[in-house]
């Protein structure tokens, strides 16, 4: 079996989540709700050892592809990149090789044959580093299995010992409790001293940022995506002080290249056109791994469209091998009205029985300074939504 689901929910639930919560994920129950299922997914050793092989390849693809066509304005809008970030894009240094993002997530289907599709990369700002990085081990640890996300606290260091941001930032800091948890989470495995602060209390004072009356901010992490600078208030303030270099951001500014869905349609363009972008080897694990992916409507059905810049499944459309429209979510909200849309191959997530019924599985996989390290179990329907539950997921041993 590609995945088992193994494990009974404890009948104590609530002293589990109190121990997940002094370990770091307060949130395993969500105004009433079990966001987290206590039971666990063990995936087949060798199909981890494929799934990392083919984050490798795929990572120094998208890589490769976001330098080609950086200073080429008609691209960055093809990727609906806004148009306030296009001068920093052109200006800055995209970074060495492989690190455009230091804090990154692939989200894959591997469905029960053990066929993996890469639906889509966050290389900007993802979440579910809690999840990840304190509840998956935590959780493998009481199945007598070692988790191989063990490793991503270490590859954090490493990343902030080079990015070494001073401030650490997220809208909502302190209230809005699953983005505090990742920014307190990340700055406690960096091992540095920072200083955290909610996005609301920066200000911009002729392209100094600032917080507070008198802190100047020069180098700062912030769970903060970049494309809504082209529609946030401040928002050109802040693209200014970053191609100004007045401040660093990390992510650094080349990710929201990465970040767009559009980039995936450009691959799989050069893919058509068999580039010399890339090797034979990164050809071949482009067609093995990615799905068919277009900036207009061309497949005729069983596909998926999206907005280049969604988040939460918030944009996503599925429709059948007839072309109608079969499923939507109606619970996030559509970025399209800002953004194009991409138009995917479709390739549903595997479902799984668990004790509270089915679910469709979603596998994250974490790229942190430029490795891939971390699974990310997420079930729920079709779409991968709000309303969908994080499952940690371990790796048989082989």
């Amino acid at each position: 079996m590609i995945f088992e689901v193994i494990g009974q929910p404890a009948s104590d639930r609530d002293a589990r989540v109190q121990q997940l919560a002094e370990l770091g994920f307060r949130w395993a129950n969500l105004e009433e709700e079990a966001y987290w299922i206590d039971q666990l997914i063990v995936m087949e050793h060798a199909v981890y050892e494929e799934l990392i092989a083919a984050a490798k390849k795929l990572w120094l693809v998208f890589d490769k592809a976001a330098r080609s066509l950086i200073g080429y304005r008609e691209c960055y809008a093809n990727l609906s990149i806004p148009e306030v970030l296009w001068d920093g894009l052109d200006r800055l240094e995209p970074g060495e090789e492989g690190v455009i993002s230091r804090y990154a997530r692939f989200d894959f289907s591997i469905n029960i044959e053990g066929k993996i599709k890469l639906l889509e990369l966050n290389a900007d700002t993802p979440t579910g580093y809690v999840e990840a990085a304190i509840a998956t081990p935590w959780l493998c640890d009481q199945y007598g299995l070692v988790s191989p996300n063990v490793e991503m606290k270490e590859l954090v260091r490493q990343a902030w010992a080079i990015e070494a941001p001073t401030y650490a930032a997220c809208v909502g800091y302190g209230q809005h409790i699953e983005d505090t948890g990742t920014i307190d989470a990340l700055v406690a495995h960096s091992q540095r001293e920072m200083t955290c602060v909610n996005c609301l209390d920066v200000w911009i004072d002729d392209g100094i940022v600032k917080v507070g009356k008198d802190q100047t901010i020069q180098r700062m992490f912030a769970l903060y995506p970049k494309e809504w600078m082209g529609v946030d208030d401040g928002g050109e303030a802040l693209s200014y002080a970053i191609e100004e270099q007045l401040v660093q951001l990390f992510n650094p500014l080349h990710a929201v290249i990465l970040q767009s869905k559009g980039l995936q349609a450009l691959i799989w363009q050069l893919h058509l056109e068999r580039s010399e972008l890339f090797t034979e080897e990164e050809h071949d694990a482009i067609a093995a791994y990615m799905l068919p992916t277009f900036t207009e409507p061309h497949l005729e059905g069983n596909y998926v469209s999206k907005s280049m810049f969604g988040r939460e499944g918030g944009s996503v459309e599925i429709y059948d091998e007839h072309g109608e429209l079969a499923h939507k979510d109606e619970a996030g909200f559509d970025t399209s009205v800002f953004f194009k849309r991409v138009y995917q191959g479709r390739a549903d997530l595997p479902e799984l029985s668990f004790a509270h019924g089915q679910g469709h599985l979603l596998t994250g996989l974490f790229v942190l300074n430029g490795t891939p390290c971390g699974l990310l179990g997420r079930a729920g329907g079709l779409i991968t939504g709000n309303a969908s539950q994080f499952v940690a997921i371990g790796v048989k041993t082989p």
